[in-house]
């Protein structure tokens, strides 16, 4: 599994939107409850072993 990078863009209620810095990619929305309780808009996560992390 290849590690990648995000940057939250955006905040929709229950869900985010995700912009990956680490290769071309469509944003990426996914559930606020799969990241970290303190992610907010222009927070950078690393994706890695299914799990986002705060960087």
């Amino acid at each position: 599994m290849e590690t990648k990078y995000y940057v939250v863009s955006r905040i929709d209620g229950d869900y985010a939107w995700l912009d990956c810095t680490s290769a071309q990619e469509e944003p990426y929305f996914i559930a606020r409850a799969l990241l970290p309780m303190e992610a907010d808009e222009g927070s950078k996560l690393k994706f890695e072993n299914f799990q986002f992390e705060m960087i």
